[in-house]
């Protein structure tokens, strides 16, 4: 077990290195006094805007400051009034755009005119609204609907992303792979199968109340910086604080609140983290059993002071078999599974039974890994052995990442729905016909693009084929395709490979006020909390010529054709109107829709209920389910070790702090001490030793999946790190081009971004 030191660093986490962060984000794009109107109405009501960033739930009543730097960093990026127009397209070939960095790319600015790529002339124009809409519509037509995909990223609002999969299912395409398949499928899998809803059951209250906190497989520090900010809260109050994480990371050894003056002053942060249990990639399974099996023990030598029998008893099937499972588990094979002693798994297990409240947190760590959906369940499952859902306080909650990517799922955005949901579309929209056939995922639009099968890839937002495994063979497949389109404020790498025929769309931001007919519009967003709020832009747009998602996906719906009866342009005009068929289409689908605009519009924010936060259990049993999983010996890391011995490493692709998503902020890091160099291997010494290797050797980094495709890096430096031994990470998506996208997740098909088996070289240039 590492406990927390925070002397090991002097600069904590936060601070006042957040707040310079941000003064010189706005700095850097020179709009210097943005800043404190971004402040000042960044996650506000009523009348601010939801902050693009991630998707932890803002504070209740009119908090001072509700924001963080990661935030205002992703603020200033949109904010800026830096264009690029005709004159940076007119003439450009695709290979002098992919010569740029990805921050070169978004940093040229925010996109003013609909582009052009034809593949007759091999360069990118200018063109205008009417044309990029005919262009659209005789393209799509052309093709046949199963071949076509619409992906919908996180970023867009609930309006647009309703319209996108209206659109979609209107036109005759099933396919709608979402931003949700590549990060939290197996959460809301897991979650469904075992409680009965795909969300997490937690309030923002629940910070304030629960005792214990276990930090699964996240970096909140600068992944969510607001949640660090909770925890250092709850901690301050006495609550306890576990990170299980294969990194040791700096928020949870050393962190300053921005908005503590005191802290500010002394320029001086404190643990939040109790104890930090650094687990091996892909061995929180085993982990998690270990500290139920611990439980067990404890149970048995002294009946009913453990599990919580009532509860169990009322409320859940199947604790007898995950019994004989605990049971058939070995320690030693437990211990060598997790990479943590027996000890370490019963100090955990000894602490969250005498917390009276638990929360379980968990982000991609624990949902990019061949066993996701079995590891997830068994945090469900230790969750209820002590009735730890369904009270205050207490509950799971997976953290997802983009700000409105659980929104688009309840918007219907994604390829398998119910029949309840198209049943409502068709009754909303009266002589609608929708295609009803369940669709292609984000792994399976891979499959298609790779085989040609999808010869068109229509994005609302986001950064697809660089999101992507494999991203150099989807960034090729994509030129590839007959047809591309993106909608998007600003460029990235997925837009430098264009399709035979590519249109590239500018939209408005969330910052960004939307005018319709002289009416200004509000969009609404949805948290991880299943909190919906009013988001309303604050400057004025650019240029005229950026039109607003949802007018975007309405106008090209109408310029193709494909549903007469759906009055495309009234909905462009009147969001209000549209989220009235939004209502009537969520009805028997997801409560609390009900008087979705008077909502709106009174409070600025309301609340879904969650049924398995009120003990109530839409499960196939009607009660939550213990579901039980072995531990299995078929993965690629695995596969890799019989085949290669002690030459694996497991890989974990991260973030960098100075980054959200694909979008690079800056070549820094420096919560890791890295400046200047994206292209890093982090490795535990030992590991670093065992290769005749030292801290800032450069290294080759080559993927061990036998599929007949070879993926290699060269030149990456080596950085001794605080990291569990056998284990290495590097930045995301300097490392995608490692990632196999024929392996994935049993169940889901989500990417192995983090438990991919690499070999690791010096290198010989």
């Amino acid at each position: 077990m590492a406990t927390s030191d925070p002397t090991r660093n002097q600069n904590p986490a936060g601070g006042r290195g957040a707040i310079s962060s941000s003064v010189r984000a706005f700095a850097q794009q020179d709009i210097p006094l943005k800043l404190v109107g971004s402040f000042l109405h960044a996650n506000k009501l009523p009348g601010g805007f939801d902050c693009p960033g991630c998707a932890f739930p803002d504070k209740a009543g009119k908090p001072l400051l509700d924001s963080c730097e990661q935030g205002q960093k992703a603020i200033a990026w949109e904010m800026t009034r830096k264009a690029v127009g005709a004159e940076f397209f007119d003439g450009k070939t695709p290979a002098q755009l992919q010569a740029l960095g990805d921050f070169d790319l978004e940093f040229q600015g925010r996109l003013t005119t609909p582009v052009l790529y034809e593949n007759t002339s091999g360069t990118f124009r200018a063109i205008d609204w009417d044309e990029a809409y005919a262009i659209a519509a005789r393209e799509l037509s052309a093709l046949a609907p199963e071949s076509v995909a619409f992906y919908a990223s996180g970023r867009s609002s609930n309006e647009a992303a309703f319209l996108w999969q209206l659109a979609a299912r209107a036109y005759g395409s099933p396919n709608l792979p979402d931003s949700s398949n590549f990060c939290h499928e197996p959460s809301g899998y897991a979650l469904k199968h075992s409680i009965g809803t795909g969300k997490g059951t937690c309030s923002l209250d629940d910070f304030e109340r629960a005792d214990l906190f276990l930090v699964i497989g996240q970096n909140p520090a600068s992944n969510h910086p607001r949640m660090m900010a909770a925890l250092h809260e709850a901690k301050q109050r006495g609550a306890t604080v576990l990170a299980i994480n294969p990194l040791r990371e700096r928020g949870f050894t050393h962190f300053s609140d921005p908005k503590n003056v005191g802290e500010l002053l002394r320029n001086q942060g404190s643990a939040v983290a109790d104890a930090i249990y650094q687990v091996q990639i892909g061995g929180d399974l085993a982990a998690l059993k270990g500290v139920m099996k611990a439980l067990l023990e404890s149970e048995r030598a002294a009946p009913g002071t453990v599990f919580d029998h009532a509860f169990i008893g009322t409320h859940t099937d199947g604790v007898d078999a995950l019994i004989a499972d605990l049971d058939a588990c070995a320690w030693d094979e437990l211990i060598a599974r997790s990479g943590l002693g027996e000890a370490q798994l019963r100090d955990i297990a000894r602490r969250y039974a005498a917390a009276p409240a638990t929360m379980i947190t968990w982000c991609m760590g624990l949902t990019h890994h061949p066993d996701a959906v079995a590891t997830i369940q068994q945090v469900v499952n230790l969750a209820l052995l002590r009735g730890n859902i369904g009270r205050p306080g207490a509950g799971v909650v997976p953290v997802r990442g983009h700000s409105n990517v659980q929104g688009d799922r309840t918007m219907g955005a994604t390829s398998t729905v119910s029949k309840a949901w198209l049943d409502n579309l068709e009754a909303a929209f009266p002589g609608l016909r929708v295609c009803r056939d369940s669709g292609r995922d984000a792994a399976g639009v891979l499959d298609g693009l790779l085989d040609g099968k999808v010869k068109s890839l229509l994005s609302l937002g986001g950064n697809f084929g660089v999101a992507a495994p494999d991203s150099p063979r989807v960034l090729a497949a994509l030129e590839r395709c007959r047809f591309t389109l993106h909608i998007a404020t600003k460029l990235n790498r997925s837009h430098c490979h264009p399709g035979h025929v590519g249109l590239l769309l500018p939209t408005l931001g969330r910052t960004d006020k939307d005018l319709r007919r002289g009416a200004e519009q509000c969009i609404s967003t949805e948290d991880s909390m299943s909190n919906v709020r009013a988001s309303r832009g604050v400057q004025a747009p650019i240029t005229e010529s950026q039109r607003s998602e949802p007018a975007i996906v309405a106008q090209l719906a109408h310029a193709l054709g494909c549903a007469p009866d759906v009055p495309w342009l009234a909905l462009a005009d009147d969001y209000a109107a549209l989220r009235e068929r939004i209502e009537r289409c969520q009805r028997g689908v997801t409560q609390g829709f009900e008087d979705y605009n008077r909502k709106l519009a009174s409070d600025g924010r309301f609340t879904l209920p969650n049924a398995a936060a009120q003990r109530h259990w839409n499960t196939v049993s009607g009660k939550a389910r213990f579901i039980a999983h072995p531990l299995r010996d078929d993965s690629p890391v695995a596969l890799a070790r019989k085949r290669h011995g002690d030459a694996v490493l497991t890989l974990m692709t991260i973030r960098a702090h100075d980054q959200f998503n694909t979008t690079v902020y800056s070549a820094d890091d420096r919560y890791r001490d890295v400046q200047g160099d994206r292209r890093v291997l982090f490795m535990h010494a030992n590991d670093l030793a065992a290769r005749g290797l030292r801290d800032g050797d450069r290294v080759d980094i080559e993927t061990l999946v036998d599929d007949g495709h070879t993926r290699r890096v060269e030149g990456f430096t080596a950085r001794a790190h605080d990291i569990a031994r056998g284990c290495v990470a590097a930045y995301f998506p300097e490392a995608s081009g490692l990632i196999a996208a024929s392996t994935f997740s049993a169940h889901t098909r989500t990417p192995l971004y983090k438990e991919m088996p690499v070999r690791v070289s010096a290198s010989i240039t």
